[in-house]
């Protein structure tokens, strides 16, 4: 195996300016969905026993977020990883890592898991409770400002040449190809 490319974001793009972008896209996703909920579901009242699950799914999301990118792997009887850490006052970071290189599929497979699996449930919650949709809302958007790393994430993995190999470690992510696929390129 050759290294095609070693991408660490942190270096790549700067911790906080991935904070910052991440917020605002967060925001962005909130203000955008909450017009249309809050006009479908019109002047409801809001169910003010919501707020203490909304605060422990929301400390509990990091967590969930990371068991979503790994849950495919065991699925596909890949060996992976959780690392915590808490850098932050108030925010620890829970990172995955794969203990072998997977191929390229289940990369981008193992990337979309927590946009198919919470975000797209959690957008379908909203319409469904109207009482509650507020804080499903509040839930969704800060797990979309989650998923913004998993975006950049993916668009590399889609660049990469057809049957390459997805090495994830701490904080970065090397793409290998196999030496008979290195004349191809």
């Amino acid at each position: 195996m050759n290294c095609w490319q070693i991408i660490n974001f942190n270096k790549e793009f700067g911790i906080n300016r991935l904070y910052l972008q991440s917020f605002l896209i967060g925001l962005l996703s909130f203000i955008i969905l909450y017009i249309p909920f809050s006009i479908k579901h019109g002047t409801s009242t809001i169910d003010e026993t919501g707020v203490w699950p909304l605060i422990i799914a929301l400390c509990l999301l990091p967590f969930l977020h990371s068991f979503t990118h790994i849950l495919p792997l065991i699925l596909m009887n890949k060996q992976a990883r959780l690392i915590y850490k808490r850098d932050a006052l108030l925010f620890p970071i829970v990172n995955y890592y794969t203990k072998k290189y997977v191929s390229k599929k289940a990369s981008l497979f193992a990337a979309m898991a927590p946009t198919l699996l919470i975000t797209v449930p959690g957008v379908a919650a909203t319409f469904l409770f109207s009482d509650f949709y507020v804080y499903f809302l509040i839930f969704t958007s800060v797990h979309t400002a989650l998923t913004f790393t998993d975006f950049i994430y993916i668009r590399y993995i889609v660049k990469a040449p057809k049957r390459s190999y997805i090495e994830n470690s701490n904080n970065e992510i090397t793409i290998l190809i196999s030496k008979e696929n290195e004349s191809a390129i």
